[in-house]
């Protein structure tokens, strides 16, 4: 999970998403220690983004940490009441400027970068460990001096973007698990995607081994982020079924079922309600009726394109399934990665043995009995026959 920590004045707390705001407040009005503290009977400051005489006005500092973006934005009062204009606000490259935004008909000062600018604009070395990779950055103010005095503070808002950063080894060769992962990489973060196979609806029973299931019966799927949990929007693009392992393979046959994030096969059908639709969070369900192909073998290997959208970016995410947009081409993209499920067995139950014979000995019966009775009916005419020619009388 994303993790936000901002310093403000050179304050730190360490492990949570807070901000520390320290300005001049008037003592006297300094009763609500959730937003001022007093250092003596003199003196008090304020925290937790609040400012003003009174720590009654919040600056609403937010930070931005997406796939391409970091940054910082607040209030435009708050500088102003810290006599800050917008031209002072810069990052150590003071040619990383600050803007003017209006955000919910209120007007910021903020200041974004892009990752690939990171380091030019003055950013601390990354710091990476086992399971995280953070950037912080500095967001300073160059007080106006008056002659050779300055009375004015200097604002400095430290904020940092804590990302979880997953690596694992590739094999030299590929295998094909029952429940299969892929790592895919955005920027500097890994993500882990699962796919599973499950029992019924409820999704909470997976199969362990490779499942054998019946024509016609629905075959449920879910293609999920694990890895880093509940961050990434996940969309599925492309998913198809094949008689071989590889899924590029020429040889056997294929099947599409879903095609640039729609429906391409008429039993394929998303949740009605609840979690798993395409494109709008890091899980996705779909299911599809099992077939077979015409020819043997009687399996099938089932693969599916994946592509990871940032959580601020969901519209990118979300198939257009018109008649029209459905059919365009999805672009290449570095976050796409390939998952294969296999093999799917299917289930033709043999016919038992009494009921085989009993189809074959049944109209072999029927075909005996007609015979035999047309063969009574002509022996029965025919001793009528010597009958009539051995009595005269009968023949007048």
């Amino acid at each position: 999970m994303l993790l936000l920590v901002v310093k403000l004045n050179v304050l730190l707390l360490l492990g949570f998403a807070c901000r520390r705001v320290e300005g001049l407040c008037n003592v006297q009005a300094c009763v609500d220690s959730s937003t001022c503290v007093r250092n003596n009977q003199r003196s008090c400051k304020c925290i937790n983004g609040y400012y003003g005489d009174h720590c009654d006005k919040n600056a609403d500092i937010k930070v931005l940490c997406s796939r391409h973006v970091v940054g910082i934005s607040a209030k435009e009062d708050f500088f102003r009441y810290h006599n800050v204009s917008l031209e002072l606000l810069y990052l150590p490259n003071a040619t990383c400027l600050a803007a003017r935004t209006t955000i919910n008909n209120a007007t910021y000062y903020d200041l974004r970068i892009p990752k690939a600018k990171y380091g030019a604009c003055g950013g601390k070395p990354l710091e990476k460990n086992l399971t995280h990779i953070t950037y912080s950055l500095s967001l300073v103010t160059n007080p106006e001096a008056e002659g050779n005095i300055i009375r004015n503070p200097v604002i400095r808002l430290d904020y940092k973007c804590i990302f979880p950063y997953v690596r694992r080894a590739s094999l030299p060769f590929s295998i094909i698990p029952f429940t299969p992962e892929t790592m895919v990489r955005v920027d500097d973060l890994d993500a882990v995607i699962q796919m599973r196979l499950y029992t019924d609806h409820t999704y909470s029973e997976a199969y362990r081994s490779s499942p054998s299931i019946e024509l016609r019966s629905k075959v449920y799927v879910e293609v999920k982020v694990t890895e880093p949990v509940d961050f990434f929007l996940l969309r599925i693009n492309k998913c198809w079924a094949t008689q071989v392992p590889h899924p590029n393979a020429t040889e056997g046959s294929h099947h599409v079922l879903l095609q640039n994030g729609c429906p391409d096969d008429h039993t394929v059908s998303f949740p009605l309600n609840g979690t798993g639709h395409n494109g709008e969070s890091s899980t996705v369900r779909y299911s599809f009726d099992m077939f077979r192909f015409t020819t043997e073998p009687l399996e099938l290997y089932l693969h599916c394109t994946v592509q990871l959208c940032a959580p601020g970016d969901p519209d990118s995410c979300k198939p257009s399934c018109s008649s029209i947009s459905k059919r365009e081409a999805v672009r290449a993209d570095p976050t796409l990665g390939l998952l294969t499920y296999g093999p799917i067995k299917v289930d033709v139950p043999e016919m038992p043995q009494s009921n085989l014979w009993m189809a074959v000995a049944l109209p072999v019966a029927a075909v005996w009995t007609v015979g035999c009775f047309f063969l009574i009916l002509i022996t029965v005419a025919k001793a009528g026959s010597r009958r009539l020619t051995k009595n005269p009388a009968c023949r007048s």
